[in-house]
């Protein structure tokens, strides 16, 4: 919920709704974890209100959402058999971390879109073979590379996971704070909501993250530096080169119109995206505007002009075309009415892609289809 005349702070609830004991309270103002709580008599009315409409047989579903991204740390029994109140908020601590990252201004956008957040490395090749024989070595089928929250290569078995634990998991890993190795149980919202599994994280490199997901083996001990040294050491140079992946996304180097101040690129059949504010970084606005616009932009052309359907292909879209009207692009300008001002913003969707750029005032409108149509047939290869 909002909260009027305190600079657009947001208060994040969740009660037991058999008792309507609290279990806790997040907040966020401006973008950043807040210390201020709703008083008790505010909590008091909000449940109040469920149990008015409980009694009556009413839902408010205004209220009330699926709890999946907390069943990623605690598990659906526990959520939904609350025994003991007081365990259940100590095990829901584990989760304030993540919560407050959606609360806040994050720089991923897969929490929107539903697409996991990647980025591609220059030497994607050598890290996916490595990637390969690290897993049959070590066990497991579903490990990925993860830097700042973005995953630079993964397996196939990884990228088979299912939504929303896809997205969650390596925006969990971008959540936590630095650590040399981790041993983490986690429940997986689609596949497995009552029995946890084991996240195990190994650091390669100052914010490059090894992820493994796997049941009660390997043991962590077992993932010993020899068998890291291994698989990553002749590597080294090409890991480093995805340090500075995690805000640009794309690779040193490639060729981008200079009037494009960011992009969000998304394959809605793989269910991954490519986002990044950082072209032209010295130009307004600042990456936080650009963030924000093109997260509003997602949210427009999402709900208004193109179809709800994620995935569907360009032959199936072109035969209902007699019964509506599917639009292949959309733009609009952002800011001051005169002429030759205002940021450009401009949607294309071909096939399974849909491209989003955010684009300086300098770009000619009648111009927009064309830069844009052009860009992702550059960026089509990568995603």
């Amino acid at each position: 919920m909002g909260e009027e005349g305190t600079e657009g702070i947001v208060h994040l609830m969740c009660l037991a709704a058999s008792s309507g004991v609290p279990l806790f309270c997040r907040s966020s103002r401006g973008g950043a974890p807040a210390r201020q709580q709703l008083p008790f008599s505010v909590i008091g009315s909000l449940n109040g209100v469920h149990m008015f409409g409980q009694n009556l047989e009413v839902q408010l579903s205004s209220a009330r959402t699926e709890d999946t991204t907390v069943v990623l740390l605690v598990g659906l029994e526990e959520l939904t058999n609350i025994r003991n109140v007081e365990r259940l908020k100590k095990e829901l601590r584990a989760s304030y971390r993540l919560i407050d990252s959606f609360l806040g201004d994050s720089e991923l956008i897969g929490d929107l879109t539903q697409c996991v957040d990647c980025v591609v490395p220059p030497e994607g090749s050598l890290l996916q073979e490595a990637l390969s024989g690290f897993a049959e070595a070590a066990g497991t089928a579903f490990v990925s590379l993860v830097v700042s929250g973005r995953v630079v290569a993964a397996t196939e078995s990884w990228w088979r996971l299912g939504m929303p634990e896809a997205v969650l998991l390596p925006w969990l890993v971008g959540s936590l704070p630095p650590q040399a190795a981790r041993d983490y149980p986690v429940y997986l919202p689609h596949g497995s909501p009552t029995v946890p599994h084991r996240l195990l994280t190994l650091t390669l490199l100052p914010g490059l993250e090894l992820c493994l997901l796997c049941g009660p083996r390997p043991p962590l001990g077992q993932l010993d530096p020899q068998l890291l040294e291994r698989w990553w050491l002749p590597l080294l140079d090409p890991l480093r080169a995805c340090l500075p992946l995690g805000p640009r996304a794309l690779p040193a180097g490639f060729p981008l119109h200079t009037d494009i101040l960011g992009l969000l690129l998304l394959h809605l059949e793989l269910k991954r995206c490519l986002f990044t504010v950082e072209p032209s970084g010295d130009k307004e606005p600042s990456p936080e505007q650009r963030r924000r616009l093109l997260r509003s932009f997602y949210t427009l052309v999402t709900a208004t002009h193109f179809p709800t359907e994620p995935g569907q292909p360009e032959e199936k879209a072109e035969d209902t075309a007699h019964r509506a009207q599917v639009p292949r692009a959309c733009y609009l300008v952002s800011g001051p009415e005169e002429p030759g001002t205002g940021w450009r913003l401009v949607a294309l969707q071909l096939g399974p892609r849909r491209l989003l750029l955010l684009l300086s005032s300098q770009s000619p409108t009648h111009g927009l289809r064309v830069l844009a149509t052009h860009t992702l047939h550059a960026l089509t290869p990568l995603l």
